[in-house]
């Protein structure tokens, strides 16, 4: 199983590090003031682990219906991070936007991917 996973389980111990990180460790970056970055940080780590997962099984995902049960797996994922750094954290707190930022992550990687699947040969 961790054969068949191993990028998909590296970005994901990648998300927990960074996610149990103190705050503190992300220093503002002075040069780049844009709005709710960390919420577009958010979206991309969800996009691209939600990618591997997809690119990692893409030939036993033969319906949709599959690939959105397998898409629920990062979303609940973030979910419980959220939730484990109110809880376990002092210097970090759970924030439904971020939930939501990684839940579109997940859909816009689904979504693209049924973009392309067709066209993949």
């Amino acid at each position: 199983m961790i054969k068949n996973n191993k990028f998909s389980i590296l970005i994901a111990l990648i998300i927990i590090l960074l996610s149990f990180s103190k705050a503190s460790s992300f220093q503002e970056i002075n040069f780049i003031n844009i709005p709710y970055l960390d919420k577009l940080v958010h979206f991309g780590l969800y996009f691209l682990l939600m990618m591997v997962i997809i690119l990692e099984h893409q030939k036993s995902l033969q319906n949709t219906r599959t690939l959105i049960l397998i898409g629920l797996i990062p979303i609940i994922f973030g979910a419980f991070i959220e939730l484990g750094q109110s809880g376990l954290t002092v210097s970090r707190e759970a924030d439904i936007l971020d939930v939501l930022s990684n839940s579109a992550g997940v859909a816009s990687a689904l979504l693209l991917w049924l973009l392309i699947k067709p066209y993949r040969a």
